[in-house]
């Protein structure tokens, strides 16, 4: 199976498990569940449930345990995104090629089903059908927390609305930020599968804040060569509000071969692993070859 037919597979279970899990069972039909299920369902690649797949598949995870877990972290990136697109933040009107949440909704619809989106999360981790051990389940929960949270992506989102107006930022800066933003919840995709699996993660954990600080780059790419149309949301606002990316302070060039050599990294990291591993591999050359 091709790298590109694994995501594709992935990405329509995850699909049709959150389907199942939303809106949550016993809740009433409402707007709330409503606006969760737009948030969550319909698009997206679905790459963090994908890293959770293969990072557990390394250690025999049952799929179904890993497309759990993977399901509870898809709620929280939603989350984050559907906050992220709040008046009081990025201000975007547009995510995945269609409105956001609290375009299609309202502001105070969208913040609560971003915040029902986030405990939901924590509900899916607990169940005994994401995993039989009671101290596992105990030990995923606590991760997602800290990756989601004040140590993690909330810190960098935190920092990222600081540097507005800082342009001249440093790549230290930067690089804290996005460790945090977009790294944290990386590392807990692939740390996810060795805590199912009863392994060591550190190696997992150094190929996530590799392909982690890859993507933003790779993003940072995105925003100045590709086109609204083509991401389905909006580019360069984060020049028109002042705050400084990869490529303005690299340049360009030298941000593509920073990327480049952060996935190098990425897959020596996995050399423990061998050829179990050639898909993890895959994954970090195409996100800095992605073209959304």
């Amino acid at each position: 199976m091709s790298l590109e037919e694994a995501l594709a597979r992935c990405a329509t279970e995850t699909e049709a498990l959150l389907d199942r899990l939303l809106p949550p069972h016993g809740f009433p039909a409402s707007r709330i569940t409503e606006a969760m299920r737009y948030a969550a369902l319909g698009a997206g690649k679905r790459l963090r449930p994908f890293l959770v797949v293969e990072s557990a598949a390394l250690f025999g995870v049952p799929r179904e345990q890993a497309l759990r877990a993977g399901a509870a972290l898809e709620c929280v990136h939603c989350y984050s995104l559907v906050h992220d697109d709040l008046p009081a933040m990025d201000d975007d009107d547009m995510r995945r090629g269609r409105p956001t949440a609290h375009r299609a909704f309202d502001e105070a619809t969208a913040i609560l089903a971003g915040d029902a989106l986030l405990t939901y999360a924590f509900d899916i981790l607990s169940s005994p059908e994401t995993h039989s051990s009671p101290e596992v389940r105990l030990t995923l929960v606590s991760r997602l927390a800290r990756a989601a949270g004040a140590a993690g992506m909330v810190s960098g989102q935190m920092l990222d609305i600081e540097a507005e107006a800082s342009a001249t930022q440093a790549l230290e800066a930067i690089t804290t930020i996005q460790t945090l933003k977009t790294g944290a919840l990386f590392r807990f995709a692939c740390e996810a599968g060795a805590v199912m699996g009863g392994a060591d993660p550190d190696a997992l954990l150094r190929y996530a804040s590799k392909i982690g600080l890859a993507f933003q780059i790779a993003d940072d790419i995105l925003d100045i060569e590709s086109t609204p149309e083509a991401l389905g949301k909006a580019t360069q606002k984060d020049r028109g509000k002042g705050k400084a990316t990869f490529v303005d302070v690299l340049g360009l060039t030298a941000a593509k071969a920073q990327a480049d050599t952060l996935v190098a990294e990425a897959i020596s990291s996995l050399a423990p692993y061998g050829d179990r591993a050639a898909t993890l591999n895959s994954v970090a050359q195409f996100i800095v070859t992605r073209r959304k």
